[in-house]
């Protein structure tokens, strides 16, 4: 066996940076954005960063790495182009999900529900803050499709900013999505893989059931 996977095999690192103790309000939003905030005072090193994963129209699921930007009191909103591979995902079916983890707080998010397009307004009033450069790439890259070479992508690119000198519009095919969560749960590592598990569970009357699972 190689010296690399011998490293892998052998590695038992203790989970030891905390725990979840039994007082965690009636529904996860507020809890999810303490875990969120204290991720960022950490800091951890991509704070943000979310695994958001859709069924293809292929049948086969697919995971990606996005940002999330805004917390909203429905859930987690992250942006992207809407003709995607996994914008056509969502389109075809909106259950989604995310994950988001945190090495440093021992910590991960497990987010599972449906996705919807937010409201224009919010779309224009995020892409209005991004920089530059990220505007032009918006309309410039046809997300997920086949690309002949970088040089290609590199004129699009200078072409829009020819078009667009001063203000760049939000093009409609870009803008956020919203996951409203059906199920979150927390998990936080312990002692012995002896993990915190934490879940809430929507109900049919939009009230959220809390329970533990094991590790």
């Amino acid at each position: 066996m190689d010296d690399f996977l011998d490293v892998i095999r052998n590695d038992h690192h203790q989970f030891d940076k905390g725990k979840l103790e039994d007082h965690f309000g009636d529904e996860p939003f507020a809890l999810l954005a303490k875990w969120l905030r204290e991720a960022i005072e950490k800091p951890a090193m991509e704070p943000n960063a979310m695994i958001v994963s859709t069924l293809g129209l292929n049948g086969f699921p697919r995971s990606r790495v996005v940002y999330w930007k805004e917390l909203l009191e429905e859930g987690i909103v992250f942006y992207t182009n809407y003709s995607s591979d996994k914008g056509k995902a969502i389109e075809a079916n909106p259950q989604v999900h995310a994950l988001l983890y945190w090495p440093e707080l021992e910590r991960q998010i497990s987010v599972t529900g449906f996705a919807e397009k937010v409201p224009a307004e919010m779309s224009d009033a995020y892409f209005e803050s991004r920089p530059r450069g990220s505007k032009l790439g918006a309309w410039a890259s046809h997300q997920s499709e086949f690309l002949n070479s970088r040089d290609e992508l590199e004129k699009r690119v200078a072409e829009y900013a020819g078009k667009f000198p001063d203000f760049i519009p939000r093009p409609e095919h870009w803008g956020g999505y919203l996951i409203r969560p059906i199920n979150v749960e927390f998990w936080q590592g312990r002692p012995s893989r002896l993990h915190d598990r934490i879940v809430f569970n929507l109900k049919p009357d939009n009230s959220w059931e809390l329970y533990r699972k094991y590790p």
